[in-house]
């Protein structure tokens, strides 16, 4: 089981905050440093001191760890175009010696859109819009040294693109998908994806959307295996009853709720739990969310408690 960090620095984080977790993240022995792309806080908080670009956070990062590997959960392709985009991810993963994986979704949160002057489409429109992204920028990366890239779509063209520069990794990094939509989220998946996630559902919610997953890979004739299953938890985890309430509270989750529907408790709590997820849906990679940037302990006894228990 890949343990995984994962932060929300849209509700308040500098880019020093973020160093500190991705070094202790690296530190502690974790797999990954993965964070979100918003550029609005959700919910409570004043988000302060502002949003923080994903893939220039990124880029501070690749040089400034050594092994984990970084990422976003995910990338919206309404806040980018898709050229620019395979550029700066390609220039991301040379900087950090083939680390990085690109999560890529449609895009949700209206009113960040609104806040910063981005077209948020209606929902047909910004999946088809998503598709074609995906195209592209695998499209891009995939496209030999010397030959060029050509695509026409109904709202993007690139004409004889270099298709420059290449991601250190070959052909590509790995490409994530996550989400509930029931039909066109599983047929991109299965075209383009490499791990597909699911963030903050129920077990049986997650089982059927694998398995919708799985028929369409098998409808392309591509093996699901290739897939890997993920997903995302929020988490709570202490030595004792009373550590776990604290970080619960910290994060502004009631207790009750956070058990049932993250993953909060006390080690031992918490790994059977785990194997509950794994048992039920056959994941291989866990996301935990890390709400409370400050307690870099949290993370050092997930670490110590937690993981060599998986």
């Amino acid at each position: 089981m890949d343990l995984r960090i994962f932060t929300e620095p849209q509700q308040g984080a500098t880019y020093d905050d973020l160093l500190r977790v991705a070094q202790a993240t690296e530190a502690a022995g974790f797999d990954a440093f993965f964070r979100s792309d918003h550029y609005l806080k959700m919910g409570s908080g004043d988000g302060l001191p502002g949003p923080t670009d994903a893939w220039v956070t990124l880029g501070g990062l690749a040089r400034e760890t050594k092994r984990i590997r970084l990422g976003t959960l995910v990338t919206a392709a309404t806040f980018r175009h898709p050229g620019p985009l395979a550029i700066s991810v390609a220039q991301v993963d040379q900087m950090s010696g083939g680390r990085v994986e690109f999560g890529l979704g449609a895009g949700w949160f209206d009113a960040e859109h609104t806040a910063y002057g981005l077209t948020l489409p209606p929902l047909k429109e910004r999946f088809d819009r998503y598709a074609e992204q995906l195209e592209i920028i695998t499209g891009l990366w995939k496209t030999p040294a010397g030959e060029t890239f050509s695509f026409s779509g109904e709202h993007y063209t690139l004409t004889d693109s270099p298709a420059l520069p290449k991601p250190a990794q070959s052909p590509a990094p790995p490409v994530i998908i996550g989400g509930g939509g029931k039909k066109r989220t599983p047929e991109l998946a299965a075209r383009y994806a490499d791990e597909f996630n699911l963030p903050f559902a129920g077990q049986d919610t997650t089982l059927a959307q694998f398995e919708r997953v799985t028929a369409a890979a098998e409808a392309l004739g591509r093996d699901p295996k290739e897939i890997l299953r993920s997903v995302t938890l929020t988490v709570a985890i202490g030595r004792d009853d009373a550590e776990v309430a604290r970080r619960a509270s910290a994060i502004g989750r009631d207790l009750a709720e956070l058990r049932e529907n993250g993953l909060a408790g006390t080690a031992a709590e918490v790994v059977d739990r785990i194997g509950q997820w794994r048992e039920k849906t056959g994941i291989t990679r866990l996301y935990l969310q890390v709400l409370d940037l400050a307690d870099l302990d949290h993370l050092e006894f997930i670490a110590s408690d937690v993981a060599p228990q998986l």
